[in-house]
Formats: C-alpha cells, sequence, structure tokens
C-alpha cells in the first residue's frame, strides 16, 4: 500500500471512527437518563465485552500468534500502560464527567486535549506548530464550544467533580494517541485493542465491584448497551486506532471531532433534540476544520506536513 493509499485509508477510518464514538455516545446519554447503571458499570461492561470479541477474534484468525506480544517485555509494558493511561481513562473519564455536569460540557473539556496533544506533538517533533495545524485546531475548537455552549461561555457550569473527569478526559485523550507507539503496526490493532481493553475492563470490574449492580433493567437499556460495545466501541476504536497509525495522533484527532457532529445528528433523530443556528455554525467550523487539516499543504508556504 502507497502512503497515499495509507493516507487515505486513515482520514477514512479516523473519521468513521468518530462518527461512531458520537453514536455510542448518545447511548450512553440514553442509558444514564433512563436507568440507574453507572458509568463504572458501563465502561467496564463496554471494554470487556469489546476486549473478549477481539480477542477471539484474534485466536481463530491468529491462533498462536495472539499472545506472542506478551514476549516482548518493552511492547508489553507499552501495552499496559496504553491500556490503563490510555483506554481505560480514555472513557471512564469521559462518561464521569457525563455523569457530574452534562455531555456539552463534558465534550469541551475533552476536546481542549486536541490543544494539548499539538504541543505535545510540537515538542517531540522539535519544531514549531504548522499554519494549517493551528488554524485547524482553532477551528475544531471552536465547533465544539458552539455545540456545547451556543456561544455561552457563562452556561459553562459544572460541578468541582465534572471538572476534574473534565481535565483528566482531555489529558487521557493525549495518552490515548500517543501511548500505542509501534506497537499497532508492529502487532495489529485488533490484538493490542483487544488486551487493552479486556485489561481495562478487568481492573475497573474489580475496583468497582460489578457483581454487585443492579441487573434490573428493561431490554432497551441492554440494547443500548450492546450497541456501545459491538459500534460504539469495538468499531469505532478499531477504525480510530488504524486511523492513528496511518495519519499519526495529531491529524486523526482532529478528524475525531466528527464524533459531537454524529453524536448532535443521532441526538435529534432519536431523543428529539432541538438544534439552532449557532449549532449549526459549530459544524461548519469542525467540517472545516477536517477538510483543512486533509488539504495539500502547498509548496510555497514552507510549512512541514
Amino acid at each position: 500500500m502507497t502512503e497515499k493509499q495509507k493516507k487515505i485509508r486513515g482520514t477514512i477510518f479516523a473519521l468513521t471512527g468518530g462518527a461512531l464514538w458520537g453514536f455510542s455516545g448518545t447511548c450512553g446519554q440514553y442509558i444514564f437518563a433512563n436507568s440507574t447503571m453507572s458509568s463504572e458499570t458501563v465502561t467496564s461492561l463496554r471494554m470487556l465485552g469489546s476486549g473478549l470479541i477481539l480477542l477471539l477474534f484474534c485466536l481463530i484468525t491468529r491462533k498462536g500468534k495472539t499472545f506472542a506480544i506478551w514476549k516482548e517485555p518493552k511492547d508489553a509494558i507499552r501495552l499496559l500502560c496504553f491500556s490503563l493511561l490510555g483506554l481505560l481513562f480514555c472513557q471512564y473519564a469521559y462518561l464521569s464527567a457525563i455523569k457530574h455536569s452534562n455531555s456539552g460540557t463534558a465534550t469541551v473539556l475533552q476536546y481542549t486535549g486536541i490543544v494539548l496533544l499539538m504541543i505535545v506533538t510540537c515538542l517531540l517533533e522539535k519544531r514549531m506548530p504548522a499554519k494549517r495545524e493551528g488554524a485547524a485546531v482553532l477551528l475544531a475548537m471552536g465547533g465544539v464550544f458552539l455545540l456545547a455552549t451556543h456561544g455561552q461561555p457563562g452556561d459553562l457550569v459544572i460541578s468541582s467533580q465534572g471538572l476534574f473527569w473534565g481535565m483528566i478526559a482531555a489529558i487521557s485523550l493525549v495518552t490515548y494517541n500517543i501511548l500505542p507507539g509501534d506497537i499497532l503496526k508492529k502487532w495489529g490493532t485488533p490484538v493490542v485493542n483487544g488486551f487493552g481493553m479486556l485489561i481495562g475492563g478487568v481492573v475497573l470490574a474489580v475496583v468497582f465491584r460489578l457483581w454487585e449492580e443492579n441487573w434490573n433493567y428493561d431490554v432497551y437499556i441492554f440494547g443500548a448497551l450492546a450497541a456501545i460495545i459491538l459500534i460504539g466501541t469495538l468499531l469505532a476504536f478499531c477504525l480510530y486506532l488504524q486511523g492513528v497509525a496511518d495519519l499519526g495522533p495529531m491529524k486523526a484527532s482532529l478528524f475525531g471531532c466528527a464524533e459531537p457532529v454524529m453524536a448532535a445528528i443521532i441526538s435529534a433523530l432519536w431523543l428529539h433534540t432541538t438544534f439552532t443556528v449557532v449549532d449549526l455554525m459549530g459544524f461548519v467550523l469542525i467540517i472545516g476544520a477536517v477538510l483543512l487539516v486533509s488539504s495539500r499543504e502547498k509548496e510555497s508556504d514552507g510549512e512541514q506536513d
């Protein structure tokens, strides 16, 4: 596969992964609004379910190669770090921020991680941000801000717990994109994701005593949970992480901004949420960021690709 084909694949996968995350978030809001299920339970179940399915797939298709990553100490340590500091916190912190505040506020706080990621990426590459990187980040952040607050900073009312988990979610966005390193290319997305989700799910299940959860929920709650596991987590994370492998963490995270757009569309169609002109302005800014970061850079600008 050529570099151009990899970039095209990475773009499509990162966009689709972000869109499916938006669908997952809407399912999560439905569960929290219609049941007493905790964010700890939802996070643990989505990670356990996705991890087990992915590893089963790997055992069938790769057989003995599935556990080979554990024979490489450096890769095994990186996988553990990615599982606990990337996957686990990325999911749990965001759901906890929603629980202690609201989905709009949580999204705004989480996406401040894009700015942090740009800074970290530039430091690692020892360079200044390219013009289109800075512009795309501003557009993406502006779009998410408009969608979440309707342009009114005073509406960002949040508890101390909501603020704490929102900032943890922002930091986890950085670690989630950076920590996998080259193990995705070396071992493949299914293996890395499978073990990562299973480890994170087991840790949460033990810490928060999943077996003590009240399971007296109707079929619709379990249906939404199944959708989160199979579509919004399993498929979304696999697609997005392949996008990270093809494009790099900075560009993939910007394409992931499809998440709030899809969440808004599904919320309107399913939960009958209404949107204003300000919401549409947010859509335009986010789409503009996606187009900007995917466009070819003019050689006359002298910027790094």
